[in-house]
């Protein structure tokens, strides 16, 4: 059966998130021939519209607030809720980020729906969308199908691939007035902790560093990597830890979550709680001088050695392959 899916887009620094375009990719999915609406919100965000529909929303609803320049859950939570009301909605997905699992449960739960949060995957199972997501820290996986209400998801970025975009495909754009009142909390001023530069967790490249990378710049030929293969740095808690470098680039159970195409593990064990966050990844290098660490149990290849020779050599080398391509 066809149904109505609402695809919540989020906007950083007045752009959309890569997410918000593989949500669109599982909203129509679950749409199963049905619309696909998104969802906008923010302050002067419509311009936004076009490019959000040359992913394939059929129509596009954007809101347009002063207590939406930046997130607070409660102004959130009363905008969206007001646009469920007006859509009805038979399906919400959204990204797994921050933002997302902290509204969504928020939503479900005025909603009175069920929530799958974290899916890696979606598929029809006839008429049925079924969503597939990790459990005990990516060790295996679990599939959810949502049988009754309002089928509410959020999807973990960069696993279910975006649509081809076309800048041919228009969708009809309209804007909703609605009422926020009587919020808690007041976001003033927002201060980046993080470095600018590529998503951490839509990166298709992370360089990561743990404690064998000794000290805040020992993470400088890290950054080059990275740099220079268009990807962001990450870390190990203990890294983070003996403030090598801020939490916000911290990978593992208690940090980020990440699944790029290739994952640089250098100077990390390979501890479990940091494994729940990348283990996922497609290619993983491991670079290490014990050669009993952990992390070359799921690495995909792994350079035995001191990583403050191994790193400048194969920055090199990726240079000159580069150059040559």
């Amino acid at each position: 059966m066809a149904k109505k899916v609402l695809v919540i887009g989020e906007v950083r620094d007045g752009e959309l998130r890569n997410v918000s375009f593989e949500a669109i990719a599982a909203g129509k999915t679950v749409a199963n021939g049905g619309e696909v609406v998104g969802v906008l919100l923010g302050k002067n965000v419509s311009g936004l519209s076009e490019e959000m529909a040359q992913y394939g929303v059929d129509r596009i609803v954007v809101v347009d607030h002063a207590d939406l320049v930046s997130y607070s859950t409660d102004a959130y939570q009363q905008a969206l809720l007001q646009v469920f009301d007006v859509e009805n909605p038979e399906g919400v997905i959204l990204g797994h980020t921050s933002i997302g699992k902290d509204v969504s449960p928020r939503l479900a739960m005025k909603l009175q729906s069920g929530l799958v949060s974290d899916a890696v995957s979606v598929e029809l199972d006839g008429e049925d969308a079924v969503f597939t997501r990790p459990i005990y820290s990516g060790k295996a996986f679990e599939k959810k199908k949502v049988k009754e209400g309002v089928v509410f998801a959020t999807i973990r970025p960069n696993n279910i691939a975006a649509l081809e975009p076309d800048p041919a495909r228009k969708a009809d754009v309209s804007n909703l007035k609605v009422e926020i009142k009587d919020l808690r909390t007041t976001i003033k001023n927002v201060v980046r902790k993080a470095t600018g530069g590529v998503d951490l967790s839509e990166a298709n490249v992370v360089v990561a560093g743990g404690r064998g990378v000794k000290s805040k710049e020992g993470f400088e030929p890290l950054q080059e990597l990275a740099d220079l293969l268009g990807g962001a740095v990450g870390a190990s808690r203990g890294a983070c830890d003996a403030d090598y470098c801020d939490y916000g680039l911290q990978i593992g159970q208690t940090g980020k979550v990440v699944t790029p195409d290739l994952y640089f593990a250098i100077g990390i064990s390979g501890a479990i709680q940091h494994l729940a966050g990348m283990s996922n990844s497609k290619v993983i290098v491991a670079i290490n001088k014990d050669p009993e660490a952990p992390i070359f149990e799921i690495a995909d290849y792994g350079i035995v050695g001191d990583l403050f020779e191994i790193v400048p050599i194969l920055t090199e080398e990726l240079k000159n392959v580069l150059v040559k391509s």
